[in-house]
């Protein structure tokens, strides 16, 4: 199971910290969720969803004002007492200093933010997705062409690199050089990074390790991008039959996402940066309802009705 710790939770969200003797490092997040436990406050704590994060905004912060000292200290110890991983109060909702005292004995960190409650859950739901997605690393150079997401694949040697690095020459941009880190945000969507250590980094077999970033810029790297097409890179079969028009799709599968593929015959003489453009430009016509290959079929068919009526 996925987990994150808390310290970078807190650093990624910018909250601030009210209980900075507990130690973070020794909490993990397990769900992409967050629970505002109003029912909590209440006294009712069937079904409470403990492991998420707690979020404590306006509405729950105004009915705690309007509850008895007494009746909030035993709501408090009683909410306080289940392994959540944190509280975080947002917009104008501060704890009092009796929650505070409370969860330092208990051990549960309190944060607070400035932001209102609706868009702090927003972001802390689409960082923990991101973050717990089920995540597998295969090889292969990811980059960004027009906007789409394009996973180059093939055996070790074949050009992969080299194809990247024309294409980051030609204004595209490097998210991954030999390992991908792929993880799965929902049942459409497939997010490659690249791993920390070999992030910008390019080699270059007879050169060695480049760095792109460097070399080039800023611009010409990136530090994600969804998978939109898969090419896979291979070298020429002469005795192998290779797709000419493209009428139907073929597909590979990622933590059971399917993403369009095609199979790249590799000959010496052959510009890859321009065909894997092409094939970019191609893929985005598609998502916006032109299939050249269609068209083409379209055309033979109709030429082929008015022969057959002259």
């Amino acid at each position: 199971m996925a987990t994150v710790k808390l310290n970078k939770f807190v650093e990624a969200m910018g909250v601030e910290n009210l209980t900075p003797d507990i130690d973070l490092t020794a909490i993990k997040l397990t769900v992409p969720d967050v629970n505002r436990p109003a029912l909590q406050l209440t006294g009712y704590f069937e079904h409470f969803d403990k492991e998420r994060v707690q979020m404590i905004g306006y509405v729950e912060y105004t009915y705690l004002q309007s509850v008895p000292m007494e009746r909030k200290q035993v709501i408090y110890r009683e909410l306080l007492s289940y392994e959540i991983p944190c509280v975080i109060f947002c917009s104008l909702a501060k704890p009092d200093p009796e929650f505070l005292q409370l969860a330092e004995e208990k051990g549960r960190p309190v944060f607070y933010t400035e932001r209102k409650t609706s868009a702090m859950m927003s972001k802390v739901i689409q960082w923990l997705s991101r973050e717990l997605a089920p995540c597998i690393s295969i090889h292969g150079v990811l980059v960004d062409v027009y906007g789409e997401g394009i996973l180059i694949m093939g055996e070790s040697g074949i050009g992969k690199s080299e194809a990247a690095l024309e294409l980051i020459k030609r204004g595209h941009r490097l998210v991954t050089n030999d390992v991908v880190e792929i993880r799965k945000i929902s049942d459409t969507e497939l997010i490659g990074t690249s791993p920390e250590i070999t992030r910008h980094f390019i080699e270059l077999r007879g050169i060695g390790i480049i760095d792109v970033k460097t070399l080039f810029g800023v611009e010409s790297v990136k530090e994600s991008q969804s998978i939109d097409l898969v090419i896979k890179l291979e070298d020429w079969n002469k005795d192998k039959e290779y797709d000419r028009l493209g009428l139907e799709e073929e597909y590979t599968e990622f933590l059971g996402n399917k993403i369009v593929c095609h199979s790249l015959p590799i000959r010496p003489g052959r510009n890859l940066a321009i065909i894997v453009e092409s094939a970019a430009v191609n893929h985005r016509q598609k998502k916006m309802g032109y299939n050249a290959a269609k068209e083409l079929y379209k055309r033979v068919q109709q030429n082929l009705t008015r022969k057959r009526d002259d």
